[in-house]
């Protein structure tokens, strides 16, 4: 654990920037923000980025704010009128990659190395493998088909020294620009290439597996200067004050990175994407605050998960899908099946890269030795699907017990996949070498290899690039495997399947929730936490309304039979026979979809979609869902017949006339929904670490997988106004107003007092603070989940608030105020209802006027 030494956020905000919301339209919203509560504006990233994107990952310069968004002035305004109004600003920053753009002059570093190689002063920015065929050239999958089909369309320009490919333009070798085509192709420092090669052949590491974004190697100390100088720059003069790191797990050494950027920025406050599985920790030798909260946002949306109802639920599901084990029909056979599609197909160029190091430390290294190519790629097929977590983190010492564990398991299940033992020993070699282990079994990550080494050296470097390429590869199949394709081939629960969620085991209890909390306090009370951000795939209301759905598994299966045969997407017909059989899994995930995002209020502040705006949403995410489940259609190898079929089905169907009984239904739990909006909302705002608020999430929120999510927010500073003009006599200047609200209302009157709590009181809820809970006594106590926070807040939440009222309500059940008081009510309008401390008060009435409680200690 390391902790900031900087003062931390109280509560973030964050602001997804484009060019249709650059830097003057946040200024606008400032004085609203402020009103709020936070204390830090989050931004998007700000660096210049391929024109016209909407989110800044791609990034082109990091010596220039980007233009399109207002340029350095537009951002240092911002902050000046930030500052003005008692905000810091917290940025997002890139080092992982940086883009392929179609103009390649655009990124001048990518720009110098095809022009000039490997002797280029920027070859070592980019994780490119020389030695990786293409005659020592770097391909360049950008070609709509075969070079020969495509050579017709390649134009050279020698005046300006360029190839051109319709709107794509590529620097040419300086003394090439008069060679016949043909030779001067083969000249060239890159090879132009069918895109379909990227996947076999790409010998560049890059994000994911979008060959679009080039990996950048910011372990090497210039690269981290000449990519971060801006940013420091900035943090020194006072415009930035904290960071947000976007994808540490694909850096080649995470610990030293951390390090190094805390050395620069002097402890700014700092967090880190990091995604943690199941119960593996943040490693404590990491110089961050904590994560950007996606463990958070999984211990919260557990709590609001029926486990009993899941579990009817999902038979339910079997019922209606009928799905293969392997196709959603159980979580663990559908993630393997998943892992071995990616790293077989979407990852095998980065198989093979690691392969081929593997096979030289081999041919070197007598005492394994003899390892054939296809047992060694078997080995690492099998080792790397076995993998629980992301990635393992070779030469860090506090993960080093962790990953040998971990890594163990994993062998003994990989030796299994091979028929003769003696060739299963590849697997001890990719064992040994994922885990950083020398040939003489000395850690071969523990120092970095002397240029005087001698033949030692290029063995130990060999060693250091496998351990560090085999978690980059890790990390990116878990996350194609698991966030990008098992989560849409098992939609049983759609709010299970988020970032960081567990579809297989969605349900946690109070306790689990306690643990984590009062962990996060004693460990990394900075942290971040979060519900809704830009890569969620359902905002936190939308998933709130779906896990109702666990609560009445049968009423959900009653509305799907009620709609019969119009419930389940047709597929095929006389007019687009080629769409195949019908599809139930599809038509499950469209209804639930369209649940999750109905109209969140009936009130003037809704943020649901009307009916006529609901099919260009749901569609979308649809498609989405179905081209990366893979299983009929897919990115790369679209069935268009499929495709226009479930188009139309969502149009019809859950978006259509059929779609009664949804409403219906919606209308029936909508105060169990409210229930669950509020509850989550609540526990984010006064738990230990953090909160960040997405763009809009003060209000009811619906929102959808990217670009759903991205789209600019719609503020409403006037709620704002007028629940403060019932402020008057309120001693914490909170929101007041006795008047009814719609439930967009009252999340922004929860919202806004929770964070005006944090922010006048930082010493409640920050690293000084304690976290304590507080257990109901009684028949329902189970539906209660209550903490103290310093002995000067009391967070008081309902779950299962469905399952509560058929089982009769809160009857005798009560909550032990903690000591001392009064305790005043900080929800409620005028001066607030106070209780004593001490004292038993039945929830009965604690939560008459709300399923959630906010009281402070006077």
């Amino acid at each position: 654990m390391t902790q900031p030494s900087s003062l931390s956020p109280t509560a973030t905000y964050r602001l997804q920037l484009q060019p249709d919301f650059p830097f003057s339209a946040a200024e606008r919203v400032v004085p609203h923000l402020a009103a709020l509560g936070v204390s830090h504006l989050h931004l998007s990233p700000v660096l210049e980025a391929v024109p016209g994107s909407t989110h800044g990952y791609d990034v082109v310069d990091h010596t220039q704010v980007r233009a399109e968004l207002g340029g350095e002035p537009g951002l240092r305004s911002l902050a000046a009128t930030a500052r003005a109004h008692g905000l810091g600003l917290v940025v997002d920053i890139v080092p992982n990659h940086m883009a392929v753009p179609g103009r390649t002059v655009l990124n001048t570093p990518l720009w110098e190395v095809l022009r000039d190689g490997p002797a280029s002063p920027y070859a070592r920015w980019f994780d490119v493998d020389w030695d990786g065929g293409h005659d020592g050239r770097l391909l360049l999958p950008v070609l709509g088909g075969r070079i020969g089909d495509e050579a017709r369309h390649l134009r050279v320009d020698p005046e300006d020294g360029v190839l051109c490919y319709h709107d794509k333009v590529f620097p040419l070798r300086p003394g090439t620009e008069e060679l016949p085509l043909a030779h001067l192709l083969e000249a060239q420092w890159y090879r132009l290439a069918w895109w379909r090669l990227a996947r076999s052949e790409l010998n560049y590491r890059r994000f994911f597996t979008i060959s679009d974004l080039i990996a950048v190697r910011v372990e090497e100390p210039a690269v981290f200067e000449a990519t971060h100088a801006t940013v420091l720059r900035l943090i020194r003069e006072g415009v930035i004050d904290g960071l947000r790191i976007d994808h540490p797990d694909g850096l080649a050494d995470p610990v030293g990175y951390l390090a190094r950027l805390r050395a620069a920025t002097g402890g700014r406050w700092t967090v880190v994407e990091k995604i943690l599985t199941g119960e593996e920790r943040l490693p404590g030798s990491w110089a961050c605050a904590g994560t950007t909260g996606y463990d958070a946002l999984r211990h919260i949306d557990g709590l609001f998960v029926c486990p009993q109802g899941a579990g009817r639920l999902f038979s339910h599901y079997r019922d209606f899908v009928t799905p293969l084990a392997d196709e959603g029909g159980d979580w663990e056979e559908t993630v393997r099946r998943a892992a071995y599609e990616v790293v077989s197909h979407d990852l095998a160029a980065e198989v093979e890269r690691l392969v081929r190091t593997a096979a030289r430390i081999s041919a070197r290294d007598p005492r394994p030795g003899d390892h054939a190519p296809w047992a060694l790629r078997q080995a690492l097929r099998e080792l790397l699907v076995r993998l629980p977590v992301y990635r393992p983190y070779a030469g860090d010492a506090t993960r080093a017990a962790q990953d040998a564990a971990m890594l163990g398991r994993a062998a003994a299940g990989a030796r299994t996949a091979f028929r003769v033992p003696e060739e299963a020993r590849a697997v001890d070699l990719i064992h040994d070498l994922a885990l950083g282990v020398g040939a003489d079994g000395e850690a071969a990550l523990s120092e970095t290899p002397d240029p005087a080494d001698g033949p030692d050296r290029t063995d130990r470097l060999d060693r250091a690039d496998f351990a560090a390429r085999f978690a980059q590869t890790a990390s990116a199949l878990h996350a194609k495997s698991v966030e990008d394709t098992a989560f849409y081939r098992y939609p049983v629960l759609l709010s299970a399947c988020e970032v960081g969620g567990d579809p297989g085991e969605p349900a946690l209890g109070p306790e689990a929730f306690h643990a984590y909390g009062a962990r996060i306090q004693r460990d990394w009370p900075a942290t971040g936490t979060v519900l809704s951000t830009h890569d969620t795939k359902r905002s936190a209301d939308v998933r709130a309304r779906i896990a109702v759905l666990s609560e009445c598994p049968d009423r959900w299966r009653d509305v799907l039979a009620g709609i019969g045969e119009d419930a389940v997407c047709g597929a095929g017909t006389a007019l687009l026979p080629a769409a195949g059989p019908a599809d139930p899994m599809v038509s499950w995930l469209a209804w639930q979809t369209a649940f999750g995002l109905g109209a969140t209020t009936d009130g003037p502040a809704a943020t649901g979609p009307s009916p006529g705006e609901s099919w260009g949403r749901v569609a979308p995410a649809v498609l989405k869902a179905v081209r990366e489940a893979g299983l009929r259609t897919s990115w790369t190898e679209p069935n268009a017949a499929y495709e226009e079929a479930v188009t139309e089905f969502v149009r019809t169907g859950p978006c259509g006339v059929t779609a009664a009984p949804l409403a219906a239904l919606a209308a029936q739990l909508a105060p169990y929904i409210r229930a669950n909006v509020l509850g989550a909302a609540l526990l984010h705002l006064t738990m230990p670490g953090v909160p960040d608020l997405y763009q809009g999430t003060e209000l009811t929120y619906a929102a959808l997988v990217d670009p759903d999510n991205r789209r600019p927010a719609a503020f409403r500073p006037e709620l704002l106004a007028e629940l403060d003009g019932g402020a008057e006599g309120r001693r914490d200047g909170g929101p007041g107003g006795s008047a009814p609200l719609d439930l967009a209302g009252e999340k922004l009157r929860l919202t806004v007092a929770a964070l005006r709590l944090r922010r006048a009181h930082p010493e409640w809820f920050g690293a000084a603070g304690s976290y304590t809970p507080v257990y109901a006594e009684g028949p329902a106590a189970e539906h209660c989940v209550a903490f103290c926070r310093t002995g000067r807040v009391l967070t008081v939440v309902t779950r299962h608030s469905l399952r509560l009222v058929e089982t009769g309500g809160w009857w005798d059940t009560g909550l032990r105020m903690p000591p001392g008081g009064p305790w005043r009510d900080a929800l409620t309008g005028g001066t607030g209802r106070e209780l004593p401390g001490g004292e038993v008060v039945g929830l009965s009435e604690l939560l008459s006027r709300s399923p959630v409680a906010l009281f402070v200690r006077e």
